[in-house]
C-alpha cells in the first residue's frame, strides 16, 4: 500500500487531501507512480508541471526516488515567497 499526500493548489485542485492505492508492480520509482495518476486524466493534469516537488517518506526528492510497498509520497508546488 502507498500512501499519497496533496499539498497545497494540488490539494485544492484535486479535492483530495491523501489516498491509498495498492502498489502496482510495475512502480519502481516515484514517477511510475505520477504517471498513474496522470493517466486518470483532468484534474490529474495538475501533477504534469514541470515544478512539481515531491517527497517520500517525509525526504525531499526527485522523481527518480525508488518506490517501495508501505512509502508515503507527497505532492506539492514550488512554494515562492517575496
Amino acid at each position: 500500500m502507498i500512501r499519497v499526500q496533496y499539498f497545497a493548489r494540488y490539494r485544492e485542485t484535486l479535492g483530495l487531501d491523501d489516498e491509498a492505492l495498492d502498489m502496482a508492480s510495475d512502480w519502481t520509482r516515484i514517477d511510475d507512480l505520477r504517471q498513474h495518476l496522470l493517466g486518470r486524466g483532468g484534474a490529474w493534469e495538475v501533477l504534469a508541471e514541470r515544478n512539481l516537488m515531491c517527497a517520500r517518506n517525509q525526504e525531499l526528492c526527485s522523481l527518480d526516488e525508488p518506490l517501495e510497498d508501505g512509502d508515503e509520497v507527497a505532492f506539492f508546488p514550488t512554494v515562492t515567497g517575496g
